[in-house]
């Protein structure tokens, strides 16, 4: 049995009840419950929430809202891990042999089908803990530098210098959108950007953090060019 976890808290500082915000037209968390559901991979989708409106919401469009997440998660300090482990630990109480969990996050609208299958037949091509979204950089982070208190900059890798932009090696960061795993990965809390985890890669144009209202505003404008573009 294959379960997705999508947290969503009630709370959100930088933007109010982002989870259910709208967001093109529907609810933000509601593109992550369709793209599990049009998916095809997934027993249950489980919604982690500490909030009624939430979890109603999240019943309205197919997923399952079983329980309330306790209040020791569901602060600004709960870290992913322990909420998708408290669920994953939830479901197996229910008698369900869980083989897969996938935490989908419920700010993901750019989630395809295609990366959700992906993953999970990374996840089982070998001995993986995780597979999760990752892309690379749009610029070589080994010529990176930082700016020092007095004004100049100082580069984080000098040697890199003179090294050409092809040369150096390619560096990927967190995409933000899914993390496949198996069940006692999650338990165990173990460390998901690590050796024993796969990326599957996606192009940085179908990729956004959305923390704050800048980059709500930004993902609203990726999604228009997609839709305009019948991507």
């Amino acid at each position: 049995m294959r379960i997705a976890v999508i947290p969503a808290r009630g709370g959100s500082k930088r933007i109010p009840r982002k989870n259910i915000k709208d967001f093109c037209g529907k609810p933000m968390i509601a593109w992550s419950i369709e793209v599990a559901k049009a998916s095809g991979l997934f027993d249950h989708i489980i919604v982690s929430t500490d909030d009624t409106e939430v979890a109603e919401i999240a019943r309205k469009w197919g997923a399952e809202a079983p329980f309330t997440r306790p209040v020791e998660l569901s602060n600004d300090y709960a870290g992913t891990t322990e909420v998708v482990a408290h669920a994953t630990r939830w479901s197996i109480d229910q008698g369900w042999s869980v083989s897969a969990v996938c935490c989908i996050y419920a700010t993901a609208p750019f989630v395809q089908v295609d990366d959700l299958a992906r993953g999970l037949r990374l996840l089982e091509s070998g001995n993986w803990s995780f597979a999760f979204t990752a892309t690379d950089f749009a610029a070589p982070i080994f010529r990176a530098f930082k700016q020092m208190p007095e004004g100049g900059v100082e580069m984080f890798f000098p040697e890199n210098f003179e090294t050409r932009s092809q040369d150096l090696p390619i560096a990927l960061h967190d995409a933000g959108q899914f993390y496949w795993g198996c069940p006692s990965a999650w338990i165990d809390g173990r460390r998901i950007f690590d050796r024993h985890s796969i990326p599957v890669v996606i192009p940085r144009w179908r990729v956004q953090d959305i923390d704050n209202q800048d980059d709500w505003i930004q993902a609203e404008l990726i999604y228009n060019q997609l839709k305009d573009s019948h991507i």
